[in-house]
């Protein structure tokens, strides 16, 4: 059902080019695009970005913006999908990186699912908030100085702003409930 919640409010989703987990894309865009939001696709490189269903080639998805022409002032808030390749990826890239940590120092709300929370760790800006990801990053995290938790979603409001993650497929239910909510 389509309400208004995000009227007037324009969502970056920074990915790597290839990599991303499809569904982790896509589930959290249809609940921006529900809710009255405006989803921007944000990627090192101008094309398409290529998303995959685990290993497995999925869509292709055309790249709104290039992260070297973003301006983070000009978003309401970030997602970062996970995919093991794409934030390995996205954080060997600094314009992305810096992307990202512009929105966390700004106080914008942040969500982040699985691997994402790599593009974070990359950027220096989870030291003493507390996050989930998918289990394989948590001694990342708790290196980066942050509290890891298994929870389906974990709303974060240490920070200047809300950081909002979840772990999995599995969780994208509550996880875009609470993005819709926090954005």
């Amino acid at each position: 059902m389509a309400n208004d919640t995000l009227q007037g409010k324009t969502i970056a989703f920074l990915v790597a080019n290839e990599g991303i987990e499809q569904v982790e894309l896509t589930e959290p865009w249809k609940a921006v695009q529900s809710a009255g939001g405006t989803p921007k696709l944000i990627a090192p490189e101008a094309g398409e970005a290529q998303a995959f269903n685990h290993l497995d080639k999925g869509d292709a998805f055309p790249v709104d913006v290039v992260v070297g022409d973003a301006d983070p002032s000009s978003f309401d808030g970030l997602v970062l999908p996970g995919g093991v390749a794409n934030p390995d990826n996205l954080r060997t890239h600094p314009e992305a990186v810096a992307f990202a940590k512009a929105f966390v120092e700004a106080g914008k709300p942040v969500a982040v699912i699985c691997h994402g929370p790599w593009t974070l760790v990359e950027a220096g800006v989870l030291r003493g908030r507390t996050i989930t990801s998918w289990p394989s990053l948590q001694t990342d995290i708790r290196n980066a100085g942050a509290t890891w938790v298994d929870e389906e979603v974990h709303v974060d409001e240490s920070g200047a702003g809300p950081l909002v993650s979840s772990r999995k497929p599995d969780d994208l239910k509550a996880f875009c409930a609470e993005i819709v909510d926090r954005f």
